[in-house]
């Protein structure tokens, strides 16, 4: 299986963005090296501005020239981004509704070895929190570049969520790209899992090992956490007969609540939810604490059984 970056994706993207749209510029916070931003400063160096280690005042900058036309990146690792700038975020982009795009790398517990203090596990919970702002959390390196050139062709704020390390290339997810459109990617009858970003690996791994031991299983792939694509999961919820929601994010305000909250109101079902239980993360290696913490193929197979026999299947996997 072939591997790549989602921040690669992004990073090419925004070079072939640049040789198309004069208006596109991208601001960075010293980590231009870390974000492949600056790849694109290399490209067009008068498009490029590195703002140090100010991400609230880069925010700024991005929020006046959206005023004058133009389609900046605002691009940072994602736990500074989202938080030392929320306030900016907030008031300067998402209330005036400007055509800023907020592009977070770095994100989720597969940071690694940088440990909690680098690893961003609540920053969905925080931008889907905005009013006006879309939440797109792509899955593999080609969907991160068919994703970022569909937020520079939308008219608002965006919020871009790309990890660090490598993460396995899912043909499936690959026709196209549409924000607020989900991809099934699996037909099943027993059980849906909705995973977003890199987690989709996973989830696939996850539903063939289900498949083997007698659990039809339908895979979900949700790039856009705001909105949601409630037709699809109207359509398995109602085929299925419960779901698992998987995110490489705090359980609190991701995913898994917004697929429950939605389900809730609209089609009540069974859902369990795999993230981070309310715990920051720790430095390691990015599949050990995929380990660690419960979010790899492994624990969702155990999860699954769990919610189809009521917790009563022991330990499948």
């Amino acid at each position: 299986m072939e591997y790549k970056q989602t921040r690669q994706g992004f990073s090419d993207a925004l070079i072939e963005l640049g040789a198309e749209h004069m208006t596109v510029v991208v601001l960075d916070c010293d980590v231009g090296r870390s974000t492949l931003t600056s790849r694109f400063g290399d490209a067009y160096p008068h498009r490029f501005f590195d703002c140090g280690i100010q991400e609230a005042n880069m925010v700024g900058i991005a929020a006046g020239l959206a005023l004058e036309g133009y389609v900046p990146f605002a691009t940072g690792f994602g736990v500074f981004l989202t938080c030392r700038a929320m306030d900016q975020i907030r008031n300067s982009i998402a209330y005036p509704r400007l055509n800023v795009k907020i592009a977070a790398t770095h994100c989720g517990i597969t940071v690694g070895e940088d440990g909690a203090s680098h690893q961003a596990i609540e920053d969905i919970a925080l931008m889907r929190a905005i009013p006006n702002m879309t939440v797109i959390v792509p899955g593999d390196y080609e969907e991160a570049r068919l994703a970022t050139r569909a937020a520079a062709g939308m008219d608002g704020p965006v919020y871009l969520r790309f990890g660090r390390g490598d993460a396995p290339v899912i043909n499936g997810i690959h026709d196209g790209f549409r924000i607020g459109k989900a991809k099934a990617l699996k037909g099943g009858t027993d059980l849906t899992i909705v995973a977003t970003g890199t987690m989709v690996g996973e989830a696939l791994q996850a539903a063939e090992t289900l498949v083997a031991q007698g659990c039809s299983t339908r895979v979900v792939h949700m790039p856009t956490v705001k909105p949601l694509d409630g037709e699809m999961l109207l359509e398995a919820a109602r085929e299925t007969k419960g779901m698992i929601t998987i995110e490489e994010h705090s359980l609190i305000g991701g995913l898994g609540e917004a697929v429950s909250g939605f389900l809730a109101e609209h089609h009540p079902t069974p859902v369990k939810r795999i993230g981070l239980q309310d715990v920051f993360g720790q430095s390691g290696r990015a599949d050990a604490l995929l380990d660690y913490y419960g979010l790899d193929a492994r624990h969702i197979v155990r999860a699954a059984w769990d919610l189809k026999t009521g917790g009563r299947s022991g330990d499948r996997s």
